[in-house]
């Protein structure tokens, strides 16, 4: 029962804590895709440490073994030793619905996000092969609509969006900085990143650190998108892009990923802030820590079973000799 406890202890630790101390960090602003990696990390350990315990409460602790035939004898025994112990049959049968239902909660609102996700992009792709106008030199469509406004959408057939509207706000040098914006989003697949979180949020809405991790990463794959763009535009001209883009907000189409959004602002103030990347020190440290949020429930799980299959590969007594 140490290893269930452990891990249901580490969800909630890293739920409450864990989603505290990231939420009131600045530095994920300072290196969004570092920050990214950090959310995801948190949410999945959270996942992975509650289907963990449900198996290790269904399946007794079981030492590793190459040769296939005596795990599985291994397996039958501590089954049967598990189910002879008063109310072991009811832990098993309660761990091993606790992981098999999280899992499949997940792998639905998944699968479902992804189906409605494709079938909106597919309706606007096919409402845009109606629109002809394309703007000179970028392999945008400019469809014609009084709110600027500029969105992609990912997938095979991607495409990038601007409204009359905004070519008539944005001058040539903010137009190509959104223009670049919305091209990271498409090379970085962005949309993956937000389903996954989406995912996770939808799956289980109660939890708040995954409602969390989905706003901070709407928020984050923005300011990634906004410094892959600043690399040839200048910070100061993609602000006022967004200012402009800002002042007549049109809401994106569902399934995709747009310029302006209620992020907007506190993008504004970090392009015309000085750029003050995290120090190679501090990022180190971030991927370490992200590293060891996913590894945790996986050695609380494996410790055991390690330590046992030490212990009868070497069956050392007291003495220090091998016994007869």
């Amino acid at each position: 029962m140490t290893a269930p406890i452990t891990l249901a202890a580490f969800a909630v630790v890293v739920a409450t804590l864990g989603r505290w101390l990231l939420a009131r960090s600045a530095w994920p602003d300072r290196s969004p895709r570092l920050g990214i990696l950090a959310w995801q990390a948190l949410s999945l350990s959270i996942l992975v440490s509650v289907v963990l315990a449900g198996l290790a409460l269904a399946v007794p602790e079981i030492p590793f073994s190459t040769n296939v035939a005596a795990l599985v004898s291994a397996c039958t025994v501590a089954l049967r030793s598990q189910y002879a112990t008063p109310g072991g049959a009811v832990l098993s049968v309660t761990g091993g619905m606790l992981a098999v239902t999280v899992v499949a909660r997940v792998g639905f609102c998944l699968l479902a996000g992804l189906v409605t996700s494709r079938r909106q992009r597919r309706r606007q792709l096919e409402a845009l092969t109606l629109v002809p106008r394309g703007h000179e030199g970028c392999g945008a469509r400019v469809v014609d609509h009084p709110a600027a406004a500029a969105y992609c959408l990912p997938g095979r057939r991607e495409q990038i969006v601007v409204t009359t509207a905004a070519v008539a706000a944005l001058d040539p040098d903010q137009l190509t900085a959104v223009l670049a914006h919305e091209r990271a989003h498409l090379r970085g697949r962005h949309d993956l990143m937000l389903a996954a979180s989406d995912t996770l949020r939808r799956a289980f809405p109660r939890v708040q650190a995954f409602s969390d991790a989905h706003h901070a990463t709407v928020r984050l794959v923005e300011m990634l998108a906004d410094d892959v763009a600043a690399r040839r535009n200048d910070r100061l001209t993609i602000a006022t892009a967004l200012v402009r883009l800002a002042e007549a907000p049109a809401p994106a189409p569902a399934a995709s990923l747009g310029a302006g959004g209620s992020t907007a602002l506190a993008r504004v103030r970090r392009l015309v802030a000085p750029a003050h990347p995290l120090s190679v020190t501090g990022s180190a440290i971030a991927v370490l820590v992200a590293a060891a949020l996913l590894a945790t429930p996986v050695a609380v799980v494996a410790a055991p079973a390690v330590v046992a299959t030490a212990a009868d590969l070497c069956p050392i007594s007291f003495s220090g000799q091998m016994p007869s």
